[in-house]
């Protein structure tokens, strides 16, 4: 049974811990259970209540109102509460409900649902990313199994697949030229599709090696290929090379092409080559590909 902390209902739901314990003793909403040590804990039914409550908080209902709902009720209220123009909470907490379930249709459905009425871009951006982000750290402090992250990420990467695929293919281009990968132990894909998504949509010619690729491999395709740009994208680092001697490794392989690097590992980089530049968030990400 998936286990969460307090810290974890503050991340997930957006309302600080001391709200929830005052909502607690005012209204009686209470949802923690105690271990025998006697410190509380939540579980994935505790999680998902908590998630509706904020949703419909966010949505502008008082929480007087809230708390006088039973459970068909508030789950009845949350689906039938529309998004507000631009809105993306809703979304986001359907997605994580899915995910802690497994529940492939819901989140399907539920993607497709915002793609349609938000559009690709948007939907990655204002949805995937942050959904990604919140259900990362559970990943990280073992609150999901990793599983559940790859079940999401699988089908966020066969819906940008989808969105790819319909792309006109560019043949001849006056902008950029460029060779996307991630290196070798790399298997975080998904922010390299979008950011080939993004290129492709604005035209660019792209040659897409996907992840776990060698230097050695880029550099064969350069005797093949015309390109004047390289990015990679870095999130885990398990190429034993400290991402200083692996943008300088590149950088002299490829002295005559723009290097772009992007993912967290950038934080790490303290030495930048004169043809290296860092890509430092979505916001750069996007800015880049729109050039």
């Amino acid at each position: 049974m998936n286990q969460f902390t307090i810290k974890d209902i503050e991340n997930l739901s957006g309302i600080k811990a001391h709200t929830w314990r005052i909502w607690e003793q005012r209204y009686g909403i209470s949802m923690a259970q105690r271990k025998d040590s006697n410190h509380r804990f939540y579980d994935s039914n505790n999680l998902k209540e908590i998630l509706r409550i904020s949703y419909l908080y966010h949505t502008g209902i008082k929480i007087s109102k809230i708390a006088a709902l039973n459970q068909e009720e508030m789950k009845k209220l949350a689906l039938e509460t529309q998004p507000i123009e631009n809105g993306t909470e809703f979304y986001i907490k359907e997605l994580i409900e899915a995910s802690i379930d497994l529940d492939e249709e819901r989140f399907d459905l539920t993607f497709e649902e915002a793609m349609k009425r938000l559009g690709v871009e948007d939907t990655i951006l204002k949805i995937s990313y942050p959904f990604q982000k919140k259900i990362g750290v559970l990943w990280l402090t073992d609150h999901v199994i990793p599983a559940q992250e790859h079940f999401t990420s699988n089908i966020i990467r066969q819906k940008l697949t989808v969105a790819i695929d319909k792309l006109p293919y560019v043949k001849d281009t006056e902008k950029k030229r460029i060779i996307l990968f991630t290196p070798e132990s790399e298997l975080h894909e998904l922010p390299l599709q979008f950011i080939y998504y993004m290129l492709r949509k604005n035209r660019n010619k792209v040659i897409y090696f996907g992840s776990n690729i060698s230097l050695n491999s880029i550099e064969s395709c350069s005797q093949y290929c015309s390109f004047n740009y390289i990015l990679f994208h870095l999130i885990t680092n398990l190429t034993g090379v400290h991402p200083n001697e692996y943008i300088y490794e590149l950088s002299r392989r490829f002295p005559d092409k723009k290097i772009l690097m992007s993912g967290t590992q950038v934080d790490q980089v303290t030495q930048i080559p004169r043809n290296v530049q860092l890509l430092r968030s979505m916001d750069e990400i996007v800015e880049f590909t729109n050039e």
